[in-house]
C-alpha cells in the first residue's frame, strides 16, 4: 500500500466537473432511451448500493423490477413475435455495464430469452412465459454449456431428452456456468434428442423447463466476478415436461440458438464497452484528485498516455458496435462486424481496467472503489459468450476467407 495504515483512503471528490465524452451518433429516440436508463440508474444504482449487492453477492430484485417497470426489458418486443431492436438492447446494456455490471449480464440472458420466445414460441408459450418475462414478473436462465463442453458443446452434449409413449419428455444431464439459474422462474434447456449424423448441431432440441420442476437441482458456484448474479450448476434427473414444452422445432433447437448468437455477441460487446467506460471514468476521477510529489498524478505523462490509449480503444469499439447493431436491425450482414465489436470491446475493457488499477495503486485494491469490481467483471468477456481466441478464428475465416484453423 502507498498510504499509512492510519491514513484514510482518498475520499471521492464531490461535485467534480462532468467528464467529456465524444458525442454519440444516435437518433432522438435512442438518445431518449439512453437518458431514461441513466435516470433509472442515477436513482437506483448508486455506488454504495452497487457495492452492497456486490459484497453480499445478492441479486438486486428492486432494480430489476424498476428496469422492467420502465419498459427496459420489453423495449420494442411484443407478444406477436417481434424481439427488441439490437440498438436498443446495446444502449441499455452499455449503461448498465458502466454501473451495475451484474445486472447487465442478467439482462443479456433475459434479452436472449425474450428473443427466442418471441421468434419460436407458440401463442400459448408467449402468453405463459413471454408476457411475465417482459413485465419483470419472471426471469429466465439459458442452460446450454455443460461440464465437458463450452465452445464445442454441440458435439459433446450429454444432456438427453427422450419422448415417452404419452408424449411427455424426460430430460437427464447437467449444465454448468448457468447465469441466474438459482433465481430463475424457468430455464431454456438444450438437450440432445437424436444422435449425431452429418452435423453435430442437428438433433438438439430446446425445452422450457420450470425451475420448480421435480428433478431440477441448482447449486451456486463460487466465482471471482459478477457477484450480484448467481453462476450455477444445474442438474436434471429424469425431469418430465409436457410435449408442448418444446420451444421451436424438435431437433432444431441448436440452429435456433445459433440464429441469436449475432445478437448475443452485440450484447456482450455492449456490456464490455460499458465496463470500459465506467473504469475509464473512475480512473480519470482518481487521477484528477490524487496528489503525489506536489501535484495531481493526472499531470504525469505515462498516466495521460494510458488514458488516451483507453479512450481510443473505447471509441473504436463503440463505432464497430453501432455499425453492427444498425446493420443487424436493418437486415444486413452483421456477423463479422459483431464479432469485431465484441473483440474490440473486450480488449478495451481489459486494457482500461488494467491501466486503472495501475493508476490507483493500492487504492485500486480497496473495495471502497469500483475499479476492482470493473477489473474482475471485465474478465468475463474475454471468454464469453465466445472466447476472444475463437472470435479471432471466426474473423479470419469469415472476413479473410482463410482456412478454418481449429
Amino acid at each position: 500500500m502507498t498510504h499509512s495504515p492510519d491514513e484514510p483512503l482518498l475520499p471521492r471528490p464531490q461535485g467534480a466537473a462532468p467528464f467529456v465524452h465524444l458525442k454519440i451518433d444516435e437518433t432522438q429516440d435512442e438518445a431518449d432511451l439512453r437518458a431514461l436508463i441513466r435516470d433509472v440508474l442515477r436513482d437506483k444504482a448508486t455506488p454504495d448500493r452497487i457495492r452492497e449487492f456486490d459484497e453480499n453477492e445478492k441479486f438486486d430484485e428492486d432494480l430489476y423490477r424498476t428496469l422492467a417497470d420502465a419498459g427496459l426489458i420489453q423495449l420494442e418486443a411484443d407478444t406477436e413475435g417481434n424481439p427488441p431492436s439490437h440498438m436498443s438492447q446495446t444502449i441499455v446494456l452499455e449503461e448498465l455495464g458502466a454501473t451495475a455490471t451484474s445486472m447487465a449480464v442478467s439482462l443479456v440472458v433475459q434479452y436472449m430469452g425474450v428473443t427466442l420466445l418471441a421468434q419460436h414460441g407458440t401463442a400459448e408459450q408467449r402468453k405463459q412465459y413471454l408476457v411475465p418475462l417482459l413485465s419483470g414478473r419472471s426471469r429466465v436462465a439459458f442452460a446450454l454449456t455443460e461440464p465437458g463442453g463450452g465452445t464445442d458443446v454441440a458435439r459433446v452434449m450429454r444432456t438427453r431428452a427422450t419422448q415417452e409413449s404419452d408424449g411427455t419428455w424426460k430430460l437427464s444431464g447437467s449444465k454448468m456456468w448457468i447465469s441466474g439459474a438459482s433465481d430463475a422462474t424457468f430455464l431454456l434447456v438444450l438437450a440432445r434428442t437424436a444422435p449425431i449424423e452429418r452435423s453435430a448441431i442437428s438433433g438438439i432440441t430446446m425445452f422450457i423447463v420450470p425451475r420448480s420442476a421435480s428433478g431440477v437441482t441448482v447449486n451456486e458456484m463460487d466465482t471471482m466476478a459478477i457477484h450480484s448474479l448467481s453462476t450455477c450448476e444445474v442438474g436434471l434427473s429424469d425431469v418430465r415436461v409436457p410435449h408442448d414444452a418444446v420451444l421451436g422445432e424438435v431437433n432444431w433447437g441448436f440452429r435456433q440458438v445459433l440464429a441469436t448468437l449475432n445478437g448475443e455477441r452485440l450484447n456482450a460487446a455492449a456490456v464490455a464497452l460499458g465496463i470500459a467506460r465506467g473504469a475509464q471514468d473512475a480512473a480519470l476521477e482518481y487521477v484528477r484528485s490524487r496528489e503525489a510529489f506536489g501535484r495531481t498524478i493526472g499531470s504525469f505523462q505515462i498516466l495521460q498516455h494510458r488514458l488516451v490509449d483507453g479512450v481510443v480503444r473505447l471509441e473504436g469499439a463503440r463505432s464497430l458496435l453501432q455499425r453492427a447493431a444498425r446493420a443487424a436491425d436493418h437486415g444486413g450482414a452483421a456477423e463479422t462486424l459483431s464479432a469485431m465489436a465484441k473483440l474490440a470491446a473486450s480488449e478495451a475493457a481489459t486494457m482500461i481496467t488494467d491501466h486503472g488499477m495501475r493508476a490507483m495503486g493500492g487504492s485500486g485494491l480497496s473495495r471502497e472503489y469500483s475499479m476492482q469490481r470493473f477489473f474482475r467483471d471485465a474478465r468475463l468477456y474475454t471468454f464469453a459468450p465466445l472466447t476472444d481466441e475463437m472470435i479471432h478464428n471466426f474473423i479470419a475465416e469469415h472476413h479473410f476467407k482463410l482456412p478454418r484453423s481449429y
